[in-house]
Formats: C-alpha cells, sequence, structure tokens
C-alpha cells in the first residue's frame, strides 16, 4: 500500500502560481511513476502531469505545457508540481496518483490516488 498526502492548495489570482506537493508513505516510493490529475466541478477527473520513477520521463496534458513543472525528490518521497501563470480554467482539485507509468494517463491508470487539494485561480 501507498498513501499520498497532497498539500498546497489555495487560493490565487489569474496569473499568480501555486505549488502543489504529494507526500508518499508506504510501499517503495521510488518503484512507482507518480502523476497529478484534476476534477473540476460537473466534469471526469483528467490527467495532467505524469513522471517517471526516475525522472528521466516527463509527461504533461496539453493544457498545461509551458505553465506547469513536475517534479520529484525520492528521498523526501515526495512529488511536487509546480503551477505557473495559473486561469481561472485551471480551478480544480487536483489528486496525486502512484502507479505506472505506462497507464498513468489514464483515469484507471493508478494504483493509488490522494485525497485531492483544492485550487481555486479568481479571475
Amino acid at each position: 500500500q501507498v498513501q499520498l498526502v497532497e498539500s498546497g492548495g489555495g487560493l490565487v489570482q489569474s496569473g499568480g502560481s501555486l505549488r502543489l506537493s504529494c507526500a508518499a508513505s508506504g510501499r517503495t516510493f521510488s518503484s512507482y511513476a507518480m502523476g497529478w490529475f484534476r476534477q473540476a466541478p460537473g466534469k471526469e477527473r483528467e490527467f495532467v502531469s505524469a513522471i517517471s520513477w526516475s525522472g528521466g520521463r516527463i509527461y504533461y496534458a496539453d493544457s498545461v505545457k509551458g505553465r506547469f513543472t513536475i517534479s520529484r525528490d525520492n528521498a523526501k518521497d515526495t512529488v511536487y508540481l509546480q503551477m505557473n501563470s495559473l486561469k481561472p480554467e485551471d480551478t480544480a482539485v487536483y489528486y496525486c496518483a502512484a502507479g505506472s507509468l505506462a497507464t498513468m494517463q489514464f483515469r484507471w491508470g493508478p494504483n493509488y490516488w490522494g485525497q485531492g487539494t483544492q485550487v481555486t485561480v479568481s479571475s
């Protein structure tokens, strides 16, 4: 089992920045690919970004490419999502996930999920 706890969400103005963190505990963090998803009200959960266990492979959804940066620190069992140039349409609950990189982009892909952290971007 892997437990994931997100933090860093909040209210920010359009154009601002936030850094989300996801702390993992349980089974070996470094053996898993990690990802971020988000879910806005009335919408399905969508893939945001993923990073391989080594950090050598990174993927982004087109909607966040160039604005968001994913990273991980295996020594701290933590994955991060730096979000810059935030837009009102980025408003959502952001979820951390762990699993296989091959399936991380799919809603059904991750093996483990965090409880989510709210990000609200005001216009």
